[in-house]
């Protein structure tokens, strides 16, 4: 079906992955389930082996979820993925791109594949904006890491995506380098009512970036909120204690707890958004 103005561009309800006996998303109650909409930041936070990267290999149709469905832009990713992916886009600092090759010719195979028109001044006109046109003619393995990730941002962003996926974006980057990447997404966003998924370890990171946290334990959302809610729920100075007290105690705060609910979030129109999996809190 269509997206609307008024639906969510990214909507998952029931997502499991199964590995045999392992289960790396959802639990023995159900799956996750979380809406993003147009314009906003999502954050995906959790230790490694939480979910986050399984999750988002899914939305992209990289991983089959064993259970539970997956809406992009309002088509059904299990059936009629082609239909969306020219809008949607990728970058994690953990992919690696064909070194070899030049700046220019990664982004030139990118770009065709994308089937984009006017390849190289779409090239230009994004090297540009990030900062990467003085190594266009330099092969991608001679570049730092933050060249490195600008050119992988420079990748994801070719198409114009209405749905962006970050997973790390500015992992083993310099405070210098990373603030200038938030600085450029947060702007993108802004021009042009991107959705952006971020699963990241960096809290001030999300904190700054992100209207909307889930945070992961063993494949679940076991609480959800904004940061400043999240905050103010668990009593803490920022979102890193938060983090650290769900990860070190594995208790919730009172209010995510009870009765196994998680707090409502509110979406576009005053509507509550679903919550995470049935029985969170036991996990």
């Amino acid at each position: 079906m269509p997206d609307t103005a008024d639906s969510p561009v990214i909507r998952v309800r029931g997502l499991t992955k199964r590995y045999k006996d392992v289960v790396a998303v959802g639990s023995a109650d159900g799956g996750i389930d979380f809406d993003v909409a147009a314009g906003t930041t999502f954050a995906l936070l959790g230790a490694n082996g939480a979910g986050k990267t399984t999750t988002i290999s899914m939305l992209l149709g990289v991983l089959l979820p064993t259970a539970g469905s997956i809406e992009l832009l309002g088509e059904d990713m299990l059936r009629h993925r082609h239909r969306v992916l020219a809008r949607i886009n990728f970058s994690s600092p953990y992919v690696d791109l064909p070194r070899r090759l030049t700046v220019r010719e990664v982004l030139k195979v990118y770009g065709g594949l994308y089937d984009l028109p006017n390849i190289n001044a779409r090239i230009a006109e994004v090297c540009e904006e990030l900062q990467a046109s003085a190594f266009l003619k330099r092969p991608l393995g001679d570049l730092s890491a933050g060249q490195r990730s600008r050119v992988a941002l420079a990748k994801a962003l070719l198409n114009r995506p209405e749905i962006l996926l970050l997973d790390e974006p500015t992992a083993s980057l310099d405070p210098d380098t990373a603030d200038w990447i938030r600085n450029y997404l947060m702007d993108y966003q802004a021009r042009t009512g991107a959705a952006i998924l971020l699963a990241s370890h960096n809290m001030a990171e999300v904190e700054r970036m992100a209207a909307d946290v889930a945070i992961m334990r063993a494949g679940t959302i076991v609480d959800r909120g904004s940061p400043a809610d999240l905050i103010a729920r668990y009593g803490r100075e920022d979102l890193e204690e938060v983090f650290l007290h769900i990860a070190r105690n594995g208790d919730l705060a009172p209010q995510a707890a009870r009765n196994g609910d998680l707090a409502p979030q509110a979406g576009r129109n005053g509507d509550v958004a679903p919550q995470a999996t049935k029985g969170a809190a036991a996990q």
